[in-house]
């Protein structure tokens, strides 16, 4: 039997900034010189470690200030000194601890997670109902406003087996979005593309331009305009003949419920960051089957530990068919926090089979990386 009865004695946090290798533009914001991420590792009286991460983004779902700020302040005093077994009702205690901070609340269940897979000889996939597929495919978002520098990714990316890209839009202008689909879609034949608005589109000009990118055929099209535009997003979905996926529009169960009742899309990103979580993501994929929507694994700006809890949820939900977007430790970052390669093998994301996680970061990056300020 796992030892679940051990209790949590430590809580320790890192606040890194890791450098990546290009710019990537999005229709709401710009990322690059680093990203920001939250590390938390929580400890046992058995000695054993749990690792979690919180990978927002400011104009997304929120700060690394913010959530280092939630979970030393809010939720340290909900963790330490309870049981293993305590993680539904610590998970509970936190979501009304502190208000919204969705990635402090998946780096905990993420480190509580691994800890209690540690101590059963289990991966996290198990614990969160089994392991339905041990290999996800793998998209990787074109999103340089360099395009020649994207085109170099995507022979790194065909020579590496990868045959699913993301194409973000509407960060520039419409006919830059067209010529770099026409671009891909006769160069790159053999890929499937997908489109990502990532909420760029005035409202105005959303459906002539949703309708011009519907022409190519991509297998879905992602949030075209803001998040709170639901009807809009409705109608754009009732216009065109290809899937139109929410992202921003839905963070949790909750906004899910009124996606479904207002009918806004076709299929559903999930993210443990906005849903708060590995429990609620998988929430949210059930709510989205069984109304007949399809949904991904997307992910915010994140590193190694984040991809491999997101790794082990979508292993463990098959309601996620439309595989996974992990690639920024592999593609994006200059250096990855793991002490091994986050496993990607021929276009495929491979979950570990060792228990917990089955990684654990390299304590030399968390501090080679470290910002100072919160040490």
């Amino acid at each position: 039997m796992p030892d679940w009865d051990q209790a949590i004695t430590g809580m320790d946090l890192w606040h890194l900034a890791l450098p990546v290798n290009a710019r990537r533009d999005h229709g709401i914001g710009s990322v690059e010189h680093a990203v920001d991420i939250v590390v938390i590792r929580l400890t046992t009286e058995g000695g054993l470690e749990g690792w979690g991460e919180a990978s927002p983004w400011v104009v997304f779902t929120g700060s690394a200030e913010a959530s280092y700020a939630a979970l030393d302040r809010y939720i340290r005093p909900l963790v330490v000194g309870r049981k293993l077994s305590d993680r539904a009702r610590i998970m509970a205690d936190a979501q009304h601890a502190v208000a919204h901070c969705t990635e402090a609340k998946a780096a905990l269940e993420t480190a509580l997670l691994d800890l209690m897979g540690k101590a059963a000889g289990l991966p996290v996939s198990e614990l969160l109902g089994g392991t339905y597929s041990a290999r996800i495919p793998l998209s990787c978002s074109i999103a340089d406003p360099d395009f020649g520098r994207d085109l170099a990714l995507m022979d790194r990316l065909r020579a590496d087996g990868v045959r699913i890209i993301k194409l973000k839009t509407g960060f520039k202008d419409h006919a830059f979005d067209i010529t770099r689909l026409e671009k891909l879609r006769a160069d790159y034949p053999e890929f499937d593309i997908r489109v990502d608005y990532n909420q760029g589109l005035h409202q105005d000009i959303a459906l002539a331009c949703v309708r011009d990118v519907a022409s190519f055929q991509p297998s879905f099209i992602e949030q075209p305009v803001k998040a709170h535009l639901r009807e809009l997003m409705a109608r754009i979905r009732a216009d065109i003949d290809v899937p139109l996926l929410a992202d921003e529009s839905i963070f949790g169960p909750e906004d899910m419920a009124l996606g479904l009742s207002l009918g806004i899309a076709d299929g559903v990103s999930i993210k443990i960051m906005k849903s708060g979580g590995l429990s609620r993501a998988q929430s949210v994929a059930r709510m989205a089957a069984a109304s007949g929507l399809s949904a991904y694994g997307g992910d915010m700006f994140e590193a190694g530990i984040a991809h491999l809890a997101g790794a082990h949820m979508i292993a463990a939900t098959p309601e996620i068919t439309l595989g996974c977007e992990f690639y920024q430790a592999s593609y994006f970052l200059v250096e990855d926090v793991l002490a091994s390669p986050f496993p990607v093998e021929n276009g495929e994301v491979v979950l570990p089979t060792g228990p917990g996680l089955g990684i654990d970061p390299n304590p030399d990056v968390l501090e080679k990386y470290r910002r100072r300020a919160e040490g």
